[in-house]
C-alpha cells in the first residue's frame, strides 16, 4: 500500500508517527541543543494554526500630538526621536531599555560557551537577566567543582562582573526541582550574590509555567550516562528508543490560595530579594496575574504561546496555549498588574512597541537573545539591542510621545482586535 495517497492531509506528519510511534511527538532528538524551538512566523502549519494576532496590529500616530508640544517647550525645540527616554524600572530592576533577557534554563542550547556570552553581554548593557529552571539540579550550583560553564554560579559571576552601578538585576527561576535542591537558599546566603543583594538587585522568580508548553514542566534530551545520573531527580521515558531519554521536571500544582501563600512565603524567607512570578498563556492568566501582583509581587512575567527556546512536543508551540496579544487582552480587560513583562517572539521594535502599547512595562528576549549571542559571543546581544533601541526611538517619537511608559491602546489598530483605536 506505499502508493497510498491523501491529498490535502498532513501525509507525511501521520507516516513520520507510524515510523517512529512516541517519538514523532518531538522533534527529532538530534536537533536537541541545536534548534531553538518556539512558534513560527505566523503560527501557520499543516496542523492550523492562525496568523499572528500581535503581527496583525498597526501602530498607528495621530495627526495632532499635544505630547509633542509639552516636549518642545520642556527642551525649547522641536523634538526628534532621540529625544525618547527609554530608561524603564522592570521589576524594582533599573533597565536602559524597556528590555529584559528571558529565563534561559538547563537545556544545552543555552548552557557552556554561549549561555556565558549571553550573560556577559546582559550585564555590561545593564539589562535585567532572568536565570531559568533545573540549572542547579542538572548543572550543579558550581561551589563543588562542577563545570563552571554551566553551573548557575557561572552565569551570575559572569553578568555581574560586567555590571554597572545602578543598572540591571538578576532573577533566578525556582520550580519543583529547583526548590528540592533549595536553589533559592543557595543564592541568597552566597557571597558571590552579595553585592546583588545589598543593592536591591536580586529577585526570585516563582515559575508557574512557560509558553512552550502550557501546563507542562521542563524537557530536555537526555544521554544514557546523564539520565543514569539524573534519574532520582526527574522523571525518564525512553520514548526516543536510540539510547537518548526525555527528561521531564514537574510543573507544580498552584490554586489561587497556593499562589498567594507561595508569594507571601518569598517575601517573608527572603526579604531583600525581589519577587517575580511567571506565568504560561493559560486561560485564567488575569485572574493568576491578579492574585499575584495583589500577593506582593513586584513583576508578573506572561509568556505567550509564541514564546520559548526549549524542547517541546510539537503539537504545543503550534496549538496549546493563548497568543500573546489575546493573554494582554485578558489582562488589559481585567486590570494588569502594575509591572507586566511579556515575551513571545519578540525582537524587533514594532512587535515590542504593540506589547508596551498593550500594557506591558517591558519585553523579554528569548531566542532573538540567544542567536544575536551565538551570531557574535562578544557583541551579538549588544548590537540586537542597539538596533532595538533605535526602532523603538523611532516609532514612540512617532506617535507624539517620548516614553514607553505613556503608550496605550490608543497607539495601535485592528478591525479584529477589540479596545485599540478606531
Amino acid at each position: 500500500m506505499s502508493d497510498l495517497s491523501a491529498p490535502g492531509f498532513p501525509e507525511e506528519e501521520v507516516r513520520r508517527r507510524a515510523r517512529a510511534g512516541a517519538a514523532a511527538a518531538f522533534p527529532p532528538p538530534g536537533d536537541y541543543g541545536r534548534v531553538l524551538f518556539g512558534a513560527d512566523h505566523t503560527g501557520d502549519d499543516s496542523r492550523g494554526g492562525a496568523r499572528d494576532p500581535l503581527d496583525a496590529l498597526r501602530i498607528v500616530p495621530p495627526v495632532l500630538m499635544p505630547q509633542r508640544l509639552a516636549r518642545l517647550i520642556e527642551l525649547g525645540r522641536e523634538p526628534d526621536y532621540r529625544d525618547v527616554e527609554l530608561v524603564t524600572t522592570i521589576g524594582g530592576f533599573s533597565s536602559p531599555l524597556p528590555v529584559y533577557v528571558s529565563a534561559l534554563g538547563s537545556t544545552r542550547a543555552a548552557g557552556g560557551d554561549l549561555g556565558l556570552a549571553l550573560a556577559r553581554q546582559a550585564g555590561t548593557l545593564g539589562l535585567p537577566l532572568v536565570i531559568g529552571e533545573n540549572v542547579v539540579p542538572v548543572n550543579g550550583y558550581g561551589r563543588l567543582g562542577e563545570a563552571a560553564d554551566r553551573a548557575l554560579l557561572g552565569r551570575l559571576r559572569a553578568y555581574a562582573q560586567e555590571l554597572p552601578d545602578g543598572r540591571g538585576g538578576v532573577a533566578v527561576q525556582q520550580s519543583t526541582e529547583d526548590a528540592d535542591a533549595e536553589v533559592w537558599n543557595l543564592v541568597y546566603s552566597d557571597p558571590a550574590a552579595l553585592p546583588l543583594l545589598e543593592s536591591g538587585r536580586l529577585a526570585f522568580e516563582l515559575k508557574l509555567g512557560q509558553g512552550a508548553k502550557p501546563g507542562l514542566g521542563g524537557m530536555t534530551v537526555l544521554d544514557a550516562e546523564a539520565a543514569a545520573r539524573l534519574g532520582d531527580r526527574f522523571g525518564l521515558d525512553d520514548v526516543f528508543g536510540d539510547g537518548r531519554v526525555l527528561r521531564s521536571s514537574t510543573p507544580g500544582t498552584f490554586t489561587a490560595e497556593i499562589l498567594r501563600q507561595q508569594v507571601r512565603l518569598m517575601r517573608n524567607n527572603f526579604p531583600r530579594a525581589r519577587v517575580w512570578v511567571k506565568l504560561h498563556p493559560g486561560r485564567d492568566v488575569a485572574e493568576a496575574a491578579r492574585v499575584a501582583a495583589e500577593a506582593g509581587a513586584d513583576a508578573v512575567t506572561v509568556d505567550g504561546a509564541e514564546g520559548g527556546t526549549g524542547w517541546a512536543p510539537g503539537a504545543f508551540p503550534a496549538q496549546v496555549g493563548l497568543p500573546l496579544a489575546e493573554c494582554m487582552r485578558r489582562l488589559a480587560a481585567a486590570g494588569p498588574p502594575p509591572c507586566l513583562l511579556v515575551s513571545g517572539r519578540i525582537w524587533e521594535g514594532a512587535r515590542a512597541v504593540k506589547s508596551l502599547a498593550l500594557g506591558a512595562r517591558a519585553v523579554g528576549l528569548g531566542r532573538a537573545a540567544l542567536i544575536a549571542a551565538a551570531e557574535d559571543p562578544r557583541d551579538g546581544l549588544t548590537r540586537l539591542t542597539e538596533c532595538l533601541a533605535l526602532e523603538l526611538r523611532l516609532l514612540i517619537s512617532a506617535l507624539g510621545k517620548y516614553a514607553p511608559g505613556v503608550l496605550d491602546a490608543d497607539d495601535i489598530w485592528s478591525p479584529d482586535f477589540p479596545g485599540t483605536s478606531s
